[in-house]
């Protein structure tokens, strides 16, 4: 097999926030597949095909691109933010698992700067001590499997980033999301609304889980529900590193 598959990550939204790695194995494939928005971010050029499709195809998707590098072609799997996290980098594998004539075939998963992260560090520092991710969306687990994570989140007492909060297919999920950790004793608790964080329109919103209303997010929407001492100071949020 001459071709090589390389899952990228594009980071939050900024081109200053994709690494130069990832920028450099742009520049050298022949091939891009990925959800429609994030493809859109590739700038075209001659040599190299855009492969966009829809986010419920990751399976078909990274099954594509191990055929299209199997067969000599330079193919990027992109994501937003970083790969591995709840994205292609799982689907590709996958798709793997049940293709075993493709796996001699060289592949490198590269590292972008996961929402999270970026939304973390426009707050201040709320992911400072012991935290989790939780994906919202229930279109590969069940709605039960989400409250249960989310209460026994909410009692470990982790900051909890919430990705894929409320979309316009599921606008109820996220309700029941804030009435879980309301009933779970976090009305309290600071509440980060970080959208589009990076982009020209980022906008950034802290209230008490209690002043929190589902309208406040969307799916460019990240989430940080801090612990039990997660504090202000001036306009920055921080979790203290030492627990008392």
């Amino acid at each position: 097999m001459t071709g090589t598959l390389t899952i990228a990550g594009l980071g939050p939204g900024s081109d200053a926030l994709v690494t130069p790695e990832v920028s450099a194995a742009l520049a050298s494939a022949t091939d891009i597949l990925g959800y429609a928005p994030y493809v859109s971010r590739v700038q075209p050029r001659p040599g190299l095909t855009l492969h966009p499709s829809d986010n419920r195809e990751e399976l078909a998707r990274a099954s594509e691109a191990l055929r299209l590098a199997a067969e000599g072609g330079q193919v990027v799997v992109v994501s937003s933010g970083d790969p591995g996290v709840f994205a292609m980098a799982s689907a590709v594998f996958e798709a793997l698992e049940q293709a075993p004539q493709y796996r001699e075939l060289p592949i490198r998963v590269l590292p972008g700067i996961t929402a999270m992260l970026a939304a973390s560090a426009r707050a201040g520092a709320p992911l400072g001590h012991d935290f989790c991710a939780i994906n919202l969306s229930d279109n590969l687990k069940p709605w039960a499997l989400i409250e249960k994570r989310l209460r026994l989140a909410a009692e470990a007492d982790f900051a909890i980033a919430l990705y894929n909060p409320r979309s316009a297919s599921r606008p109820e999920g996220f309700g029941r999301a804030l009435a879980v950790l309301k009933d779970a004793g976090c009305g309290e608790r600071l509440v980060i609304f970080a959208r589009a964080v990076s982009a020209s329109d980022e906008k950034i919103e802290t209230v008490t889980l209690n002043a929190a209303r589902p309208e406040m997010a969307d799916m460019r929407t990240l989430v940080i529900v801090g612990n039990s001492q997660t504090r202000r100071v001036g306009r920055w949020i921080y979790a203290p590193r030492q627990v008392r």
